[in-house]
């Protein structure tokens, strides 16, 4: 594979990573916690969001989660 796709695919993933941050944050996890769940892309970033929504305390869900 060439080095030029190499490089697109990273930062494709790098920005869904980046978006799935960003979406946990605002649901209502840390920044550190939604970076660990965001790296994470077998973690399904719906359930993620629901636990939170649930009442499930964001300390708590990334135990669950990972």
């Amino acid at each position: 594979m060439p080095a030029a796709e190499v490089d697109i695919r990273e930062t494709e993933i790098d920005r869904i990573t980046r978006w799935r941050a960003d979406a946990l944050e605002r649901a209502g996890y840390d920044r550190r916690a939604a970076a660990k769940i965001a790296e994470r892309h077998e973690v399904d970033l719906h359930k993620a969001v629901q636990l939170i929504e649930q009442g499930c305390p964001p300390e708590l869900a990334p135990d669950i989660l990972l």
